[in-house]
């Protein structure tokens, strides 16, 4: 299996999602404890969640599971979050602080999956990012996630649905974290804008507005959409139908939007 599927469209916006991929690898497969297999910290059902709600946009989405490295991680390994929990470049533990491996991949092997997978993915994102500015005269990548409402190791209480990141509005134009924000307050979700999401690497690595280049990610509490947050992890289509009916018009404004001259 291919490590990268890419979708070309037309239009200035592009759709990340390194973290919806389930495929192992099978010598990484074996090397999994029964919890790793689990695959429970998935972005579960986010490609489906996103299907066609923006015509034209170009879609560059990881197809290996982010327990075989994890593509929205700083290659050097540094932490996105100092002094707070959360797992690595290769994860060692789920979300929940449980280890995943039987056998621990070596700095040999990481530094292998690093070229072969996190390079990969990076590389197919960076033409397009690149094919994309130089059509429109700028690029806007929206980075999709989601994950569980509630992981005590992570943050405390219940995640919001909606969770705007933008590193403190360092990645993106600030008028394009406004129009998001103010779309999905205005839909009645429960929305956090820099809370304890402030984007991750792909976000803060990407998000160059002074070279025409912006970013902003959504990581959506998982329960707007799945029928249960665990296994296996069934996909709601009621739930997703009224999500969808939020996304859609931030996507459709986002492609809308451009920069002033």
């Amino acid at each position: 299996m291919r490590p990268v599927e890419v979708v070309r469209g037309d239009g200035p916006v592009v759709l990340g999602m390194p973290h919806t991929g389930t495929w192992l690898p099978e010598d990484i497969r074996t090397r999994l404890n029964d919890t790793g297999r689990d695959l429970t910290d998935t972005d579960w059902h986010i490609d489906r969640l996103y299907d066609g709600l923006l015509p034209g946009a170009t879609v560059v989405r990881a197809t290996f599971h982010r327990y075989v490295i994890d593509a929205n991680r700083d290659p050097d390994g540094a932490s996105l979050y100092p002094g707070q929990n959360t797992t690595g470049l290769v994860p060692l533990t789920d979300f929940d602080g449980r280890d995943i491996w039987a056998a621990r991949p070596d700095t040999a092997e990481v530094a292998e999956r690093r070229a072969r997978y996190h390079g990969a993915y990076h590389h197919a994102l960076t033409v397009e990012m690149g094919r994309v500015a130089e059509r429109h005269g700028f690029a806007l990548l929206y980075d999709c996630h989601s994950i569980r409402s509630e992981i005590p190791f992570l943050f405390q209480g219940t995640l919001p649905v909606l969770n705007i990141g933008t590193d403190d509005g360092a990645t993106c134009d600030p008028a394009i974290e406004d129009l998001v924000a103010e779309i999905a307050r205005g839909s009645g979700i429960d929305t956090a804008v820099n809370g304890r999401f402030k984007g991750g690497w792909t976000t803060r690595h990407y998000g160059r507005p002074e070279r025409g280049w912006h970013a902003i990610q959504m990581e959506i509490a998982q329960r707007a959409y799945l029928s249960q947050e665990a296994a296996p992890w069934p996909f709601d289509p009621g739930k997703a139908e009224r999500l969808r009916a939020v996304l859609h018009p931030i996507l459709d404004a986002l492609s809308r939007w451009r920069p002033d001259r």
